[in-house]
């Protein structure tokens, strides 16, 4: 699959319709959702009891809840970019040790961001800050990076790694909108120009060599010191604040929901351990299998935004 989209990406701005029950564009679905079966009516039963019966419900959510709103993931079957592609996401010490590395990163989040920046929630996310306004969820933990449950009102909600959408220094610590960087990046660079050869997952697209060598990489307007997205890269670690922050979450709960994940990385698979050691009821809504099938006590291979709005919360 080839994509082809420049400098000039149209965003997507328009209002979103608050509408639990719209659906995402043929577009998202076909490029990043895997296939699903048909939704079962007793599953969607079993979902609904087990809501029912949760007081204090934590929903963890993954890329899975995302690719509907069109944003693709790594390790779907057949579309994630690992399926797609031989690319692997950017290492943490590369990207601190490499001045090459962040001019190449830079240079594709810059055209990445008009089109990554104007994703809008999709149903799933809607469902989830519905459900939080109404007192059922207790705290939201997603492992996503793209603002979205923000953008749909969720509060109660943690990052586990970070966001795409604000930039930190590695030196002193400053945190800034990453829309505020786009347009310096633009001052830098008024005349580099650019054509996408396909998105990846976190803002990615791909580029040339060729295209990146005379790209400008900004710095820190404080202290000149080095850029990065505040997300946790593969390689690095949760902040240990925050995990524990989770865990103390997790032992308020008295159930688990899981929506969208895989959960093949640690640092949201931990959290499942601790609800099994508290002996949890967890639920998982997840296309394809997951690292934790033999915990759960309900497992649905459904899309997140076809089902999540047919639960009600009460």
């Amino acid at each position: 699959m080839r994509m082809s989209s420049g400098l000039t990406f149209k965003s997507t701005k328009g209002s979103w319709i608050r509408n639990l029950r719209r659906q995402c564009s043929c577009r998202s679905v076909e490029f990043f959702v895997p296939s699903s079966p048909p939704l079962d009516p007793e599953k969607v039963k079993e979902l609904q009891r087990f809501i029912t019966l949760s007081k204090k419900l934590l929903v963890m959510t993954g890329a899975g809840i995302s690719t509907e709103s069109g944003i693709p993931d790594y390790r779907s079957e057949k579309v994630g970019l690992y399926a797609r592609t031989d690319r692997k996401p950017i290492q943490h010490g590369d990207f601190v040790r490499s001045a090459p590395i962040r001019q190449r990163y830079w240079a594709r989040n810059f055209v990445g961001w008009p089109q990554f920046s104007s994703h809008q929630p999709n149903p799933a996310h809607w469902a989830l800050s519905n459900w939080e306004k109404l007192g059922k969820l207790h705290w939201l933990v997603t492992q996503n990076v793209d603002a979205l449950h923000t953008k749909a009102g969720s509060q109660r909600l943690t990052e586990l790694h970070g966001s795409m959408h604000r930039v930190l220094c590695l030196n002193c610590g400053e945190k800034t909108p990453r829309g505020v960087l786009q347009e310096r990046i633009k001052l830098l660079n008024p005349t580099w120009n650019a054509e996408a050869q396909g998105l990846a997952p976190d803002g990615d697209v791909f580029l040339s060599e060729e295209q990146v060598q005379s790209f400008q990489v900004p710095s820190c307007v404080r202290c000149g010191g080095l850029l990065k997205p505040d997300v946790v890269f593969f390689g690095d670690t949760v902040n240990p604040d925050k995990v524990n922050f989770v865990h103390r979450r997790v032992k308020e709960a008295d159930s688990l929901l899981v929506v969208g994940s895989s959960l093949q990385v640690y640092s949201g698979y931990r959290f499942i351990l601790t609800a099994r050691e508290k002996k949890l009821p967890i639920a998982i809504l997840n296309i394809g299998p997951t690292r934790s099938d033999d915990l759960a006590c309900l497992k649905l291979n459904s899309r997140c935004g076809e089902l999540l709005p047919l639960i009600d919360p009460h």
